[in-house]
């Protein structure tokens, strides 16, 4: 189904959705904004009123006047000077956000652009006819829409099927003539922070999932290093004010409803390693922050982000040559994204350390098969290890880089495109990491001692590895199930977690109101899910926890 642009502005999760592949279309009430928008560039033209870039040169030379006989010299120029940008292109899902956050920001209708272009940039993208863009180069957010808007006009690159195209021969494949463009169009394609904001919300879809991801494999790792269901207390909780914390809490609880393996470890430790038992407070914590980023993206992708901004009336055209196109805070928002999810990774490799190392697991050396002869999961933490590095030399704050650009007349730069890009950089490195505590869960539970059932939604999950993934015996790369764990979490959801009225009738959860509370109450409580329960008559009948110790 499509997207449609219509009164609304698009949110976050719909440009992911046309970054997956959705087609976009414009409703009638925008394309009439997009229209009115162009009749007052017109006027202005006419009338002759200074408009930076539209009869104006571009940054230093914004007070060089052009007249109306270069405007759509100026305008294609302002294409081929700004496409600068190096290295890798873009893959197809970047390309794709960042076009529909371009067309959402021209439908607000400020913008001047003709409908043709706004057609044309549809067209390609529903075609899925997708310029080349490289990935760096970028300050801010021209050379990313310069690459795009070149294939508007003919020129530039573009895939289309699995081919490399010249623009014009894109265009042809799919029916269509280049643009000659009119004043200002030039500059309304490269202008603006469609760039970034479409990148933070493939950003965002991204770290959804992910977060979603990590808190099931850390349920795993929690049931296989035997962990204390006391850190997942839901009246301990609720103490800390934090709608992630608290989410987080109630994920842990349905994920390990049902543990045979932690009912039978009820008081063994009074808390368990800070990787174990903080695990809603820093995944918590990050969701918070992906809250907090998504209402940012959400406010940009809502608001009019040109230089010059054009409003009024034909009778009385305003220009408003301001600075609306700076991301400040969509930069900002995604060097916290940034760090947040590097701080959730960081702790999953510590979890992972401890699924490895046997003077704290329980567990065999590395998860090896016996004999010195295997090295199972040794190295893999290794590579957990140097990803988590890499992640903290990535969430240095991009805002915070400055530079001075354009004869001192760009002399402060927030670098939000960067940010965002180093942002999906940490997101990846994050899922690999996830990725390898996911292998290293499910071997442990082959290997796991204790004589008894798993939850069951991590059995579920095991299920769900060894269904495209045997255990381990070093007996083949290691490189190759670390990737396919890694495409897992980042192209499918984990398994749903059950709905937490379908554990049973939840009994009283004070020792007074069961009466005397034995070994075997215990157990059974923590086994149907009441963890509450379980852990209150553990703590406060000393005869049941010193027996369960």
């Amino acid at each position: 189904m499509a997207v449609i642009r219509s009164n609304r502005p698009l949110d976050w999760v719909q440009v992911a959705a046309v970054a997956a592949g959705e087609p976009l279309e414009l409703s009638a009430d925008a394309r009439a904004r997009i229209a009115a928008a162009r009749v007052l560039v017109e006027q202005i033209v006419e009338r002759g009123i200074r408009a930076y870039g539209v009869n104006t040169g571009v940054g230093a030379l914004c007070d060089v006047i052009v007249s109306p006989g270069e405007q759509r010299t100026l305008s294609r120029n302002i294409l081929m000077s700004h496409a600068v940008g190096v290295g890798a292109p873009l893959g197809a899902a970047e390309t794709r956000a960042v076009m529909a956050a371009a067309v959402n920001n021209f439908a607000h209708g400020h913008s001047g652009i003709r409908l043709e272009v706004a057609d044309q940039l549809m067209a390609l993208l529903n075609a899925d006819c997708l310029p080349e863009v490289p990935a760096f180069g970028s300050v801010g957010y021209l050379s990313h829409m310069a690459h795009i808007a070149l294939v508007c006009i003919g020129e530039g690159y573009a895939r289309f099927r699995g081919e490399r195209l010249n623009g014009r021969d894109a265009l042809q494949r799919i029916g269509l003539e280049p643009l000659v463009l009119e004043a200002k169009e030039g500059l309304s394609l490269v202008n603006g922070t469609p760039c970034v904001t479409g990148l933070a919300a493939l950003a965002l879809a991204r770290a959804e999932r992910l977060l979603d991801w990590t808190d099931m494999v850390a349920s795993m790792s929690f049931e296989n290093l035997r962990g204390q269901l006391a850190a997942f207390d839901e009246e301990s909780l609720a103490l800390r004010i934090s709608p992630g914390l608290n989410k987080v809490g109630e994920r842990m609880r349905t994920a390990l409803a049902g543990s045979g393996i932690l009912a039978a470890v009820i008081g063994h430790r009074t808390q368990d390693p800070l990787s174990m038992r903080t695990i809603p407070h820093v995944h918590g914590a990050a969701r918070d922050v992906l809250t907090a980023t998504a209402d940012v993206v959400d406010r940009e992708l809502a608001s009019i982000t040109d230089n010059p901004i054009v409003a009024g009336t034909p009778e009385e055209p305003r220009v408003y040559s301001q600075a609306h196109a700076v991301g400040a805070s969509i930069a900002l928002a995604m060097d916290s994204l940034a760090t947040a999810i590097a701080q959730v990774a960081a702790m999953a490799e510590r979890r992972l350390d401890r699924l490895v190392n046997p003077l704290v697991s329980g567990l065999p050396a590395f998860l090896a098969e016996p004999g010195g002869t295997c090295s199972g999961f040794m190295i893999a933490q290794y590579t957990a290890a140097s990803l988590v590095a890499q992640n903290r030399r990535l969430a240095l704050p991009a805002s915070l880089d400055g530079g001075v650009t354009s004869g001192l007349q760009e002399d402060h730069l927030c670098h939000a495109t960067p940010a965002a890009l180093k942002a999906l950089e940490i997101i990846d490195n994050a899922g690999r990491i996830v990725a390898i505590e996911l292998l290293a869960a499910a071997q442990a539970y082959d290997l796991q001692s204790i004589d008894a059932p798993r939850a069951p939604h991590t059995e579920a999950l095991w299920q769900r590895v060894r269904r495209v993934v045997p255990a381990y015996r070093d007996d083949r790369p290691l490189a190759d199930d670390m990737s396919i764990a890694f495409r897992m979490i980042a192209d499918e959801a984990p398994p749903p977690l059950p709905n937490p009225g379908n554990i049973g009738p939840r009994p009283a959860t004070s020792a007074e109101g069961l009466g005397m509370a034995t070994p075997a109450t215990i157990t059974s409580l923590a086994a149907a899910g009441h963890v509450r329960a379980a852990v209150s008559i553990a703590v406060n009948d000393g005869q049941a926890a010193a027996h369960m110790a």
